[in-house]
Order: C-alpha cells, then structure tokens, then sequence
C-alpha cells in the first residue's frame, strides 16, 4: 500500500512538472512575494510583485489584485501580509495563502501597504503574465499586452511557456512582441538582446517605436541597433498610416457616395435642386431605428437580422415621401430652379419639425448587429472597423444595382430618353410626369437606404441628413451632373483628399481648401469630371 502511494505521490508530481507548474517553487515564490510586500522600499516591493507574477499561482492572482485595489495590509505584529476590508465600523483579515475565512480585528493594528506608479504598472504586467494560460485566447491576448507594456526578465520562462503552447496564430503573434520585449529590455546577453531588437522590428506600431525609442538612447551597440530598427518602424508606420488614410478616405467616400447617389439622379434627370434630400435620409435612419425597436420588442433573439428589414423598409418610407413631394409641391415648379430650391428648403423644415414632434430632438440609439461589431487590427496598428468595411461594400452594391436599373429596365431606358431629349420622349409616347414621379421616388428611396448606413456611424437625430447635404451636392457637381459614374469617382477623390488634408489643416479648414479646388475646378471643366448628356447640353 505505501509503494502504491509512493508511485501515484511521483506521478502525480512528474504530471504537474510536465504541465509546467512549479509545485514547490511556486509556493515559495508566493511566501518570498509576499515578504518583499511587506518592505518598505519601493524597488524591493516591485522585485515582489515581479516575483509574484512569475510563480504562475493562481493565489498571486489574489494577492496582486488586493495590492493594485489597496486592501492588502500588514500586521504590526509580526508583519504577516494579509488581506483587510472594512465593513461598516468592522474590519476583516484574512490569510491570502490559505483561503481561510476573514476574521474580525482592529484596524489600528495593521499598515496599508503603499504603491506607486512603478508599482501599479508592475502590478499590472505581473497579473497579465499570470493569465497567459487562460482558457479564452482574448485573455491571453490581453496578458501578452500587458507583459509588453512592463516588461522584466523574471516574465520570460512563463512567455517561453505560453509560445510553446499557444495555437492561435494572432495571440502567437502577440506573445512573440511580448517575449522580445522582455528579451530586449532584459539584462541578457548582448546577442539576445540584438536578437529580440530585430524582431521588435518586424512589428511597425507605435508601442513598439516608443519601447525602442527608450532603448536607442546612448552610443552602445544596442542603441545603435535599436535606432537603426527605429528608423526602418518610421518609415514603415508612414506607409500603412497613408494606407489607413486612404482607407478612411474610402471610407468616409462611400458615405458621401450614399448620401449623393439620390440626388444625383433626381438634379441629373429633372434639374431639380432638392434641399430636403438630406431629410430623406434622415427619414430612413429613423426607419432603422423604428424597425430595431420592433425587433428588440418581438423578435429580440433575430436582432442582427434587422438591417435586412430596415432596408427596404427605409427605401419604401422615403420613396413614397418622394414621391408624394414630386407630384404635390415639385411638379408645379419645373422650370423654375429658384422656386424649387425655396420651396425644397422650406419642405426639409417641415420634416425636421414633424420628426422632433414624434420621436423627440434627442438622438436615438440604433444598435450595430453583431456581425459589423468589432474591428480588425493589423501587427502596425491599423484598424480596420468591421461597419465602416460594410458601409464601403453597400455602398457598391447600390451603384451596382442602381447601374442595372439604368441600362436594363424598361424604367431606365425612359429615365435616359427623358434625361437627352424630354420633348423627343415625350413625343415618343413617353410619359414623361410618370417617369419624373419614378425618378424622384428612385432618388429619395437610395437617400432612405443611405440613412440605414449613415444609422450605423452617426447619431440619429433630426439633424442628420444637414451634415451631409452640401457634400452632396459637391459630389455631383465634381463628378458630373447625373452621371453615375461621376458621382462614385467624385465621392471616393473627395473622401480621400479630406482624410489626406485633415491632419494637416484640421477638419474645418480641409474641408474649406476642398471647395476652394472645386470651385477652381468648376472654372476649367463647368460639367464635372464627366460632362453630361441632356437637356442642359442641348440647351
């Protein structure tokens, strides 16, 4: 009987070696840790808490967290560590190595064990290097983050661990950044430290650049090493900072293509200068947000599912106010530019007002489904948000679709006879009020489908569509008026000639600088970018 428990006692030890948890070690380093704690010096307390982190104890853990809350004590007595909580006028300690019960005692018979910025950072890197063996790769992916940001030798055998068995590729890739940061700022040999500078290299973000900024200070062959890696990490974050330039230029072009696409078509095809095209899209914007609040009352569990709904729902809603605005106020005005654009803004007046009065001047909460939730982060920093990805693909389909609409249908065919020669279609058998109707209806359903984007980025509130109104009509103008491609080529130059000048000349003034050039433009080439065919040429 004592041999069996003498061989289950070595398995069961051989078990948790090969598991990697240090049995023995770990107790003592825990005991030590909490020691040092008790020190006065501030630099023996960080040794402490890196000692801590490195014991890979679940009860470090405990004691870390009790340290960075301000609840861990020690005894006056006999300078035992404990943890104290005040209750009321009660104070309980207790034990953090044995997880006892508290038990009550006086408070005046124990000291607060002080801290630091240097120590909470410590702290915060120690508690990060004990769950880079969780279960949830997140976990692990923010443990890694944290040891990076505090970096200390004792860190590397537990990173050494958590590399050799990490199988996702992302937290790997984390974990790598990590290890040669401790390596690099690490007391090793000079070769190691060369070593792990050269990878830091191959990771062009800026926490990286600040961390071998620090390094490349002296005349050593470290610091040489670290500022040559510096300089290839500028030149690298210039590259993919004009890379995520572009991308919020695209980004912020497939908006302004939404929001001009409507009215491209309605100022190209009829010569209407429609102000309340910005209300139509806030129309369809508090379509999605009336669409979700039905979801979230009846359907709670099909809520991603909504913007599927909120769609067509948001192009009926502000097609038929189009409509309706055509045949009852427009339709009497052709002709008369001035009139309309009057009569237009007065309209988007009304609508602003008949929405405070039913929804309130607040803005309104329109939830993201959780597929365009999150973002992606490439190894330099750039982030990539997963709705601003899906508002650029939407945006395509609908000139997509839009173009289909134009060249296949009988409805297209009309629109584009009407657009060269309204008299000639009309002579043709062409009913031209009915196509006028279609068309504007065609324009304010697409400004009702751009407010279900426009829901996903921007408050929602009775001032929507004002934001977006005059880049608008600056879009179609640039790109030429009812031209469809002028309108997608003049959205995206726009979009990405703003987030180029913004960081330079601020929001404001780039956007200023952006007219100037337009109007400049205009001067040289009156029809746009790609000059029409119509009735403005014709006449």
């Amino acid at each position: 009987m004592f041999d069996f428990l003498r061989s289950f006692v070595a398995v069961l030890l051989l078990a948790l070696g090969l598991a990697g948890i240090p049995v023995v070690a770990a107790a003592d380093a825990v005991t030590d840790g909490l020691a040092g704690l008790a020190d006065r010096s501030f630099s023996r307390k960080v040794e402490a808490v890196a000692q801590l982190g490195a014991s890979g104890d679940q009860r470090a853990e405990t004691i870390l967290n009790a340290l960075l809350d301000g609840r861990l004590y020690v005894r006056n007595a006999d300078s035992a560590v404990v943890i104290g909580e005040e209750r009321g006028k009660a104070f309980l300690v207790a034990d953090p190595t044995a997880g006892a019960e508290a038990a009550e005692a006086a408070i005046a018979d124990f000291t607060k064990i002080t801290v630091n910025n240097r120590m909470r950072g410590a702290i915060r890197g120690a508690l990060g290097a004990l769950t880079l063996f969780s279960a949830d790769a997140g976990t692990r992916a923010a443990a890694a983050d944290a040891v990076f940001k505090t970096p200390t030798a004792d860190m590397l055998p537990l990173l050494d661990k958590a590399l050799a068995r990490e199988t996702d590729n992302g937290v790997k890739r984390r974990m790598e950044r990590a290890w040669a940061a401790v390596a690099a700022v690490g007391a090793g040999e000079t070769a190691e430290r060369l070593a792990a500078i050269e990878t830091l290299g191959s990771f062009a973000d800026p926490d990286v650049r600040s961390l071998l900024g620090g390094l490349a200070v002296g005349n050593g062959e470290v610091a040489q090493a670290a500022g040559l890696t510096l300089r290839r990490i500028d030149e690298s974050l210039v590259l993919w900072g004009a890379v995520g330039n572009v991308f919020q230029g695209v980004s912020l072009g497939s908006v302004l293509l939404l929001a001009a696409v409507g009215l491209a078509i309605t100022f190209g095809v009829m010569g209407v200068i429609n102000m309340a095209h910005g209300e139509l899209v806030m129309l369809g914007a508090y379509t999605t947000f009336v669409v979700q609040e039905a979801f979230r009352a009846h359907l709670p569990g099909a809520f991603d599912m909504s913007l599927f709904v909120a769609v067509p729902a948001a192009f009926l809603v502000s097609g038929l106010v189009g409509i309706a605005l055509e045949r009852g106020v427009i339709r009497f005005l052709y002709g008369r530019p001035l009139e309309t654009l009057l009569a237009t803004w007065g309209i988007s007046l009304i609508l602003q007002q008949l929405v405070r009065s039913v929804f309130g001047p607040t803005n309104r909460e329109v939830g993201s489904p959780s597929w365009m939730s999150g973002a992606y982060e490439t190894a330099s920093g750039l982030v990539l948000t997963y709705n601003r990805i899906a508002i650029i693909v939407f945006s395509l389909m609908v000139i997509g679709v839009i173009a289909l609409i134009l060249r296949k249908t009988s409805l297209g065919l009309s629109m584009r006879a009407v657009t060269q020669n309204r008299r000639m279609a009309g002579a043709m058998g062409i009913r031209t009020g009915r196509v006028d109707a279609l068309t504007f209806g065609l324009g304010s359903g697409i400004a009702g489908v751009a407010g279900v984007a426009l829901s996903q980025i921007d408050n929602v509130s009775p001032n929507l569509g004002q934001s977006y109104i005059i880049d608008s009509f600056m879009v179609v103008v640039f790109g030429g008026v009812g031209n469809l491609w002028g309108t997608l080529v003049g959205a995206f130059s726009l979009g990405i000639v703003n987030k180029f000048l913004e960081p330079y000349a601020g929001a404001v003034l780039g956007k200023i600088f952006v007219l100037i050039a337009i109007i400049l433009f205009i001067q040289k080439r009156p029809r746009g970018l790609f000059a029409p065919k119509g009735r403005a040429v014709e006449a």
